[in-house]
């Protein structure tokens, strides 16, 4: 996704939104609002979230298109982060995607997917460690992980710090992502090299359906933007699929938007979540410049089981052996910023508070009884009663 990662993991197109709800009753979400605003009615989509990027030569002021080259990375219809291309490093196109690495003059390598950028040389940090550490530093000794996307190895790198895991698998259903972020993302692509890892190249969702009951203490889902074919991976069906390969008191994390632009779409991951998952459900988020809005967020979800809280990381990453060892420093995470990225601005609190609060009452609310008149009887204990005429 614009915030995300190499790869969709999952070749499933669904055509639906949400938990299959009549959602139709919602108010439009202040996000849309602003789409709408941003471009010509006839033309808003309200839940679309992906704007391809585009190259643009500037012209100079006599008419001559000038040697400076950009790519216009989307931030919001009508906002766009401009990159300046030193050199485009490789362009091709998989059976999936197509594939884009350029250099650039600020941010180092670049890799973007079907238009969108996923990550460059100096931001992925902000990402990586994030999706990875706030799950993996809040359980106890995480043995059995699973990757969902992530070809970039990115994730694989940051699992890697942690000398309890046993087994590392990834399922990424592109294998040129892999080939290509091998040749120009060393940094990353470092991730395979641990002999924990396993990969399988292949669609998640049938991964997934395939996999024990009960098999893994974590999953990490690193996917595209949830529209289109990457759409199934915040579907209920899969996060069902996902809660049965969880070991009781096992987590979840998942990439869940811009909480500056996605509201919408962080409210119906939010529903499903909290429909699936008995333990705990939060959103959390991160800072990564060149996603839009500046900002992710991530769904941390526990498995009803051994009790986890997500807010304060039992599993110190300070703490563990050969962690952040020399030349394996961090540079983004660390356990304050574990903690503070549960802390949410007031206005996305009210709003999700708001949502799941609408959403209970609109569920459990009772259907109105015919209505009876009523009449007062009064006991000879002089208590009240109301009895039907």
């Amino acid at each position: 996704m614009e915030a995300g990662d190499a790869g969709n993991g999952s070749a499933a197109a669904v055509q639906t939104k949400g938990s299959g709800d009549d959602v139709s009753h919602k108010p439009l979400p202040p996000c849309c609002i602003k789409a709408k605003a941003g471009v010509p009615e006839s033309e808003a989509k309200c839940h679309d979230t992906v704007v391809s990027g585009w190259f643009t030569e500037p012209r100079s002021r006599s008419g001559k298109t000038s040697k400076v080259r950009y790519y216009n990375n989307p931030m919001w219809p009508g906002e766009a982060h401009s990159l300046k291309v030193e050199k485009i490093l490789y362009q091709g196109k998989s059976p999936y995607q197509e594939i884009l690495v350029f250099e650039s003059s600020t941010y180092g390598n670049v890799l973007v997917l079907d238009g969108i950028v996923q990550l460059t040389d100096k931001d992925e940090c902000a990402y990586q460690e994030m999706v990875t550490h706030l799950p993996l530093c809040s359980i106890p000794s995480p043995k059995n992980v699973l990757v969902v996307g992530g070809g970039d190895g990115g994730v694989l790198r940051e699992i890697a710090r942690h000398d309890s895991v046993e087994t590392i698998d990834i399922c990424e259903i592109d294998k040129l992502v892999i080939d290509v972020c091998k040749e120009f993302f060393p940094n990353l692509y470092i991730g395979y090299k641990d002999p924990r890892v396993r990969l399988h190249v292949g669609d998640a969702v049938d991964f997934l359906r395939h996999s024990p009951e009960g098999k893994y203490d974590a999953i990490i889902v690193d996917s595209s933007d949830p529209i289109g074919p990457a759409q199934a991976l915040v579907e209920k069906p899969f996060i069902q699929t996902i809660a049965r390969a969880l070991k009781p008191g096992g987590v979840l994390c998942n990439l869940a938007e811009s909480m500056w632009l996605h509201t919408h779409l962080i409210q119906d991951m939010l529903s499903i979540c909290r429909q699936t998952f008995k333990g705990a459900v939060h959103y959390a988020w991160t800072s990564v410049p060149t996603y839009p809005s500046g900002v992710i967020g991530f769904l941390l979800c526990a498995k009803e089981g051994r009790p986890v809280n997500f807010l304060t990381p039992v599993n110190p990453i300070e703490k563990i052996q050969g962690a952040t060892k020399a030349g394996k420093e961090l540079k983004f995470y660390n356990s304050e910023i574990h903690r503070a990225a549960f802390v949410l601005p007031t206005f996305v609190r009210r709003e999700l508070e708001s949502y799941a609060t609408n959403s209970t009452t609109e569920k459990e609310k009772p259907k109105e009884p015919v209505s009876k008149s009523q009449k007062i009887k009064i006991l000879p204990n002089n208590n009240a009663i109301l009895t039907a005429s």
